[in-house]
């Protein structure tokens, strides 16, 4: 059984992929906190993070937007962000940091940490 998209629905939730010249207005300006994930091609950790990243963007769009950095592509936010490994989120709110983790999380350890920052 195939499926496909139907147009008429909307999409889900997106993580979209952030640069240096994008990540103050997207971040810093946002109206609800903004988990920043920083990750990389070549780390399998990060690759495991994905798809739970992604699931939370949908059902938490709401109360979070989820955004990536691509360390390699964007090595001077990594650096501003002191991120020393792959995968490591960062949670702004109101345009400061309010949690630092580092290392892959399953989405309930993630939803955990992440729960008394989302109103």
């Amino acid at each position: 059984m195939s499926t496909t998209h139907d147009p008429t629905t909307p999409s889900a939730a997106s993580v979209d992929r952030l640069t240096s010249t994008s990540f103050d207005e997207e971040v810093m300006a946002s109206d609800r906190p903004v988990l920043v994930d920083f990750t990389a091609s070549w780390c399998p950790p990060c690759e495991q993070q994905t798809p739970v990243l992604h699931a939370l963007a949908d059902e938490q769009a709401a109360r979070l937007r989820i955004v990536e950095v691509d360390v390699d592509e964007s090595p001077d936010l990594a650096r501003r962000h002191q991120v020393l490994s792959a995968p490591t989120m960062v949670l702004y709110v109101d345009g400061r940091i309010a949690l630092t983790l580092v290392g892959a999380r399953g989405r309930g350890r993630l939803l955990e940490d992440l729960d008394p920052f989302l109103g």
